[in-house]
């Protein structure tokens, strides 16, 4: 990731934890570790969703043979998948759906009429399948359905309410895709992006009994006229939804259990906020700002979804830069609390970065620049705000989509600061000796870890080591 920051150790540190929460919850490893505890083999494998590529990736190592399609974003697939004989590789429009996400709708049900009668079919989704997957209901335009979700994505709405608008226009979603399993068992994985981890809003629900929901009041008539095109529901009692083995593999408090491992090793006070982030991007970030300026010292966690009513010319940006924009406003001029806003997916809106990383110093820095942070915030462009003082948080895609994470880190005193440095190396060797001798699975992935918290330790502590411990960080 790269992001330079006013108070750089700090923002490497958090920095460090976000990887350590991305690293558990990789779909490669996820399914991998799912797979091979699993009895049956598969012959066809569909991967749907922002983290489709790192899941199938997961798959086909357990099951090389398998024949597969992928769904997922521009940009998310490897040259080796794209490449891989047996896999068909379809790229398609997030989070504003296009012509290629209709396409990608029939594929779908082509790929699994063709798959072997009795034979089981191992699905794995996530979330952004809403946008990249669809077959629409007679008489509903690609048109409409991109107005439908251009509205949805600026409303202000959660996800369950936007993907219960969804499953009103589609032929696929709300479970309907069982109507086209043709009696095929199937076994299906998910990384959860939705609060609650209800299935029946991952990817709006493709396989999962959906009951039906209110519409929210707000819609407006353009949208509401086109909402009763699509076919019935299966019904929540349909007796097909007995071959139909649903898992969650991972979800956003997976995520905080990665950074609450990584900060241990920080030997520092650790919150982990029970409270799931939601509503205004804009005033949770205010808030936020306002309660660490004076709240515990440490490293403070939250996960969670906000959004954003977007105005009518909105700028560049997503909800974590637009939180973390709100935040650095409240900050203004306080020393020493750093805040970390991103997407586990790696985009924040519609676009390539993943969130931003603030402190005290950041406005300051913003209007050094001439730029007007009121001004940006209130147009939503808070992307081009911490573009010109190199505040964004890059990571491409990061093979998880688990919603939202924010950290924060407040100074420590000198005693702090002593338990870090005798606690740091044993907690880091403590953690990975574990996984190793409980699950191959996950020896690259606490390799991966260890190496980051080393690194935010030499961050920390190089200048206040003599020489002979360079050699340490070196290593990393």
């Amino acid at each position: 990731m790269s992001c330079v920051q006013t108070d750089g150790r700090a923002a490497q540190i958090l920095r460090a934890l976000l990887d350590a929460a991305l690293a558990e919850t990789g779909g490669k490893q996820r399914v991998l570790a799912a797979l091979r505890s699993h009895p049956e083999r598969f012959d066809a494998v569909i991967a749907i969703g922002k983290a489709a590529a790192s899941m199938l990736e997961g798959a086909l190592d357990v099951l090389p043979d398998a024949h597969a399609l992928l769904i997922t974003k521009d940009g998310h697939v490897s040259s080796a998948l794209r490449h891989r004989v047996g896999v068909e590789v379809i790229e398609a429009g997030h989070p504003l759906p296009d012509a290629r996400s209709l396409e990608a709708g029939w594929r779908l049900l082509a790929f699994i009429a063709a798959a072997p009668a009795e034979s089981p079919v191992l699905f794995l989704l996530s979330g952004g399948a809403s946008s990249l997957v669809e077959v629409l209901p007679e008489g509903v335009s690609l048109a409409d359905w991109q107005r439908v979700n251009a509205w949805l994505l600026g409303s202000g709405l959660d996800i369950h309410a936007m993907n219960a608008v969804r499953k009103r226009l589609s032929c696929i979603k709300g479970g309907r895709l069982l109507e086209h399993l043709g009696g095929r068992p199937a076994l299906v994985l998910m990384i959860s992006d939705v609060p609650g981890d209800d299935p029946a809003s991952i990817g709006s629900g493709l396989l999962s009994p959906c009951p039906a929901v209110p519409l929210p009041q707000n819609l407006p008539d353009g949208v509401r006229g086109l909402l009763d095109a699509a076919p019935p529901m299966p019904a929540l009692d349909d007796a097909r939804w007995a071959s139909v083995d649903a898992r969650i593999l991972a979800s956003n408090a997976t995520a905080l259990d990665g950074a609450v491992r990584a900060a241990l090793c920080l030997g520092v006070p650790i919150h982990r906020h029970d409270e799931f982030l939601r509503g205004d991007a804009a005033k949770t970030g205010a808030r936020l700002a306002r309660e660490l300026i004076h709240g515990a010292p440490g490293v403070h966690l939250w996960g969670g979804e906000t959004t954003v009513n977007l105005p009518e010319h909105p700028g560049r940006g997503g909800r974590n830069q637009h939180l973390a924009l709100s935040a650095a406003l409240a900050l203004e001029g306080q020393a020493g609390v750093t805040l970390l806003a991103a997407g586990t997916d790696g985009t924040d809106g519609a676009t390539q970065d993943a969130g931003a990383c603030v402190d005290g110093a950041t406005v300051t820095a913003i209007r050094a620049v001439g730029i007007d942070p009121e001004e940006a915030l209130r147009n939503a462009d808070s992307g081009t705000v911490f573009a010109a003082v190199d505040a964004l948080i890059r990571s491409g895609p990061t093979g998880t989509n688990v919603m939202d994470v924010c950290w924060r880190l407040s100074p420590h005193d000198p005693a702090s600061f002593a338990k870090l440095r005798a606690t740091f190396i044993p907690s880091c060797r403590l953690f990975r000796d574990r996984h190793e001798k409980n699950s191959h699975t996950f020896c690259a992935q606490s390799d991966r870890l260890f190496a980051h918290w080393r690194r935010a330790y030499c961050l920390v502590f190089l200048p206040l080591r003599p020489p002979s411990w360079w050699r340490f960080c070196a290593a990393s």
